[in-house]
């Protein structure tokens, strides 16, 4: 019998030996691990589909404390993203999902709420609809940072401290690639940013109501590319600031 067994969802597998792979998952319990599966790249194994993309599963492995790598023993599906895979932007958001989830998570670090931050999403995603990738993906990037514990106060200008949003009118605010947080416009000529993007107040008002609304209960009304389309700009300048790398499948994903 395996010696535990864990709620996941699969994040990446990389190829390994000759006919191995190397999975990255992250479970509900445990965190994100890495583990050996063995012969799961031949025609006939005991994983089947399970280690597919952001596959939803019950992973059953071996974990020594002497080992980095956990050892794989086989994975039960209870649910598949492959209904996603005919829609060319669902399918590239789930690369999207992966690479941040496999960047930003450390090792073996339990984050129930990461976990269930990542089923709601993939929830939000197979219900459809107009806009639904636009809303999940911009819903998930703005979570995954605030949970991840890098999320900048988006009313006060980190410069100045000045409150962005003060009875007298609210001000613009600005982002920049070589620095985390927002910046007034005073601060934005003053201090040494270099190029600099606005973050409008209309996507302020959206991050602030997913931030205390189920990515269910966001307006669903003309959801587009567009819409808070700066807003995601500002938090993947938060993560690959973070991480020290710039994020792959932003490019893809934005020209879906």
């Amino acid at each position: 019998m395996p010696a535990r067994v864990s709620e996941a969802v699969v994040l990446q597998t990389y190829p390994f030996k000759e006919s191995d792979l190397v999975v990255s998952f992250l479970t509900r319990d445990q965190g994100k691990l890495r583990g050996v599966a063995k012969r799961a790249r031949r025609p006939k194994n005991s994983f089947g589909s399970g280690l597919e993309r952001l596959s939803q599963v019950k992973m059953s492995y071996f974990q020594k404390e002497t080992r980095e790598l956990v050892s794989l023993d086989s994975c039960d599906l209870i649910r598949s993203q492959f209904g996603l895979l005919g829609d060319y932007g669902a399918a590239v958001a789930l690369d999207y999902l992966a690479e941040i989830s496999e960047q930003l998570l450390p090792p073996a670090e339990p984050n129930e709420r990461y976990f269930r931050l990542l089923l709601a999403v993939l929830d939000h995603l197979r219900s459809g609809g107009a806009g639904s990738v636009w809303r999940a993906v911009t819903y998930f990037s703005l979570w995954a940072v605030r949970l991840a514990g890098i999320l900048p106060e988006l009313h006060v200008c980190l410069a100045c401290g000045n409150w962005l949003d003060n009875p007298e009118g609210r001000e613009q605010a600005f982002f920049s690639r070589y620095r985390t947080g927002l910046f007034c416009e005073h601060c934005r000529r003053s201090a040494e940013l270099g190029k600099t993007w606005e973050l409008s107040i209309t996507s302020r008002d959206i991050a602030e109501e997913m931030l205390h609304k189920s990515v269910g209960q966001i307006a669903h009304d003309d959801w587009r590319r567009e819409t808070a389309a700066d807003l995601r700009q500002f938090l993947v300048r938060q993560i690959e600031h973070h991480i020290e790398r710039r994020l792959i499948t932003v490019a893809t994903l934005e020209a879906a």
